[in-house]
């Protein structure tokens, strides 16, 4: 039976980022250097297959640092940590490495800088993510106001109409955030804002490429985890931007073949969020192959040239 047409645009850019990279090598490296077990607090991105690679060298994923042995290196996760787990680590004398994402440390930085400026902290993201988590943890407990909705932001009363600022979890979906930026500085005119934008350039260039995806396609296939904030944000990109058959899948294996049939496509859209390896993209590519008759487009909105460094323990 002859093979239906179909074009599959592929999204650049996709998949890894820097601050993924960043964080998978420092494992490989912690492992080579100081032989398994390696012990890393929490995954250390969200993606399983990510996850099981590493663990089937050497690392041991645990929940809490209590878990893990005074006299084996440790690792925190690139969505960052609270101040009291790096503290508590010192206090064990333990090895540490510390694989925070450099943009998501940058938002550390600034509640710092905030509160040592006496000002009240908002923080726009989604409750009991581990960057929120991390977020929330570097100033003590009701230092910061969590934002998650745009009811929040015109509910939320400040101590000081006149001191108050806000941060942002690294991988929200850009036109939701501004939506309640927008709330927040009509209503509180002098709130202070980042420096730069708090949304990594990874998260803002994958959702552009999914825009200039949508208006074309009738299926989105978006390459990621089910706990990956920046994944799920694609698929909700998709949606609002006119592919109403946007779904996220950990691997090929997931993809509801029989309700992509069913839609009829002519063109399918193909991305991965930032914590997605691009050999389970490679496979989704194949697994539409299979199926149908593909030409495959690539659509380019922006080049990544970003690279993080290594910290000097394991340079050493």
């Amino acid at each position: 039976m002859e093979k239906r047409q179909l074009t599959v645009l592929l999204a650049a850019p996709r998949g890894f980022c820097a601050g993924v990279d960043r964080a998978i090598e420092i494992v490989e490296r912690a492992l080579d250097k100081f032989g398994p077990p390696v012990y890393v607090r929490h995954e250390i991105v969200h993606n399983d297959h990510v996850v099981n690679r590493l663990r089937d060298m050497g690392a041991v994923f645990i929940d809490e640092l209590a878990e893990a042995p005074n006299d084996r290196p440790v690792i925190f996760s690139a969505h960052g940590v609270p101040k009291s787990v790096p503290a508590e680590a010192e206090r064990r004398n333990m090895i540490y490495v510390d694989a925070t994402c450099p943009l998501v440390s940058k938002v550390h930085v600034e509640t710092d800088r905030h509160q040592r400026d006496g000002l009240e902290i908002l923080l726009i993201g989604h409750a009991g993510h581990p960057e929120v988590v991390g977020t929330m943890g570097q100033l003590p407990d009701g230092e910061i106001t969590l934002i998650e909705t745009e009811q929040d932001a015109e509910a939320f009363t400040p101590r000081d109409r006149e001191r108050l600022s806000y941060v942002t979890q690294t991988t929200l979906s850009v036109d939701d955030t501004a939506a309640i930026v927008d709330i927040l500085q009509r209503r509180f005119p002098s709130i202070q804002m980042p420096h730069k934008e708090d949304i990594c350039y990874a998260t803002t260039n994958r959702q552009e490429a999914v825009k200039a995806i949508a208006a074309r396609a009738e299926a989105l296939i978006v390459v990621g985890a089910e706990t990956s904030s920046n994944s799920k944000r694609l698929v909700e990109v998709g949606e609002r931007h006119g592919c109403s058959f946007s779904v996220l899948a950990a691997e090929a294996s997931e993809v509801d073949w029989a309700a992509l049939e069913a839609t009829c496509p002519a063109t399918v859209g193909v991305t991965a969020g930032a914590s997605a390896p691009e050999h389970l993209v490679e496979e989704v590519i194949d697994a539409l192959r299979a199926r149908y008759d593909i030409t495959l487009e690539t659509i380019e909105t922006a080049k990544e040239d970003v690279t993080f460094k290594i910290p000097r323990l394991l340079t050493a």
